[in-house]
């Protein structure tokens, strides 16, 4: 049996993909700038800040990295319901991507911090930094030079990973595809064009994540 491609549905179909692609790119941005934001604090706590506060952040990173992605996402948006807050399947889909990026990053970043020489917190104590002033002048910015490729690669990985929010009905590119092979039957191509499209926004997000941290880390631009 030969099986006869068509994408003749792409001109009709295009807004639908155009809006995926839009909700995704929204689900990544806000996702990978709060989430890191989300991972720089937690890091902090645990690798600087007080025992109590430890500990709460470690059973927090130790949850989300144990359990399903999918999963989080349904307790966030059909458990959170139930003790009052209503939240929309945009909504919960950037909560739930800030949520697990934050607990990835903080590892990541925790990494880092680790690997700074002692003698960098010492010459912030001498300065009559405070351990937070130390940090976010003197460790955090060679912190994260360190790891920002394995950071990188971990933003990539939850934007390819956003494909499961289209299970509440948020409209990203995978919402799109299944809708469009709903309606077309042509769900081989339309699974090519959204891996396609999947593909090529992750080369760009690398990529443009490998020229932020030349911006930010000359130095590393320079090697």
């Amino acid at each position: 049996m030969n099986y006869q491609f068509e994408f003749g549905w792409l001109f009709e179909y295009y807004p639908q993909i155009l809006k995926g692609i839009a909700i995704t790119l929204e689900l990544i941005a806000i996702g990978g700038v709060a989430g890191i934001s989300l991972g720089i604090v937690c890091a902090w706590v645990r690798a600087l800040g007080p025992a109590w506060a430890r500990r709460i952040v470690a059973a927090y990173v130790e949850l989300i990295r144990n359990t399903p992605f999918l999963i989080q996402l349904f307790f966030i948006f059909f458990g959170l319901p139930s003790l009052g807050l209503q939240l929309s399947e945009l909504q919960a889909a950037n909560l739930a991507m800030v949520v697990n990026l934050g607990a990835y990053s903080s590892e990541i970043i925790r990494a880092g911090i680790q690997a700074t020489p002692r003698g960098q917190f010492e010459a912030g104590a001498s300065l009559a930094m405070s351990p937070f002033e130390t940090f976010r002048h003197v460790v955090l910015v060679p912190s994260l030079e360190r790891i920002w490729p394995a950071l990188s690669s971990q933003v990539v990985i939850v934007m390819l990973g956003s494909a499961v929010v289209s299970q509440i009905a948020a409209e990203d590119l995978t919402f799109a595809a299944n809708f469009i092979q709903s309606r077309t039957f042509r769900a081989f191509e339309a699974y090519i064009v959204s891996t396609a499209v999947y593909l090529v926004l992750a080369i760009l997000l690398r990529q443009t994540l490998s020229m932020v941290g030349g911006l930010i880390f000359p130095r590393r631009a320079a090697r």
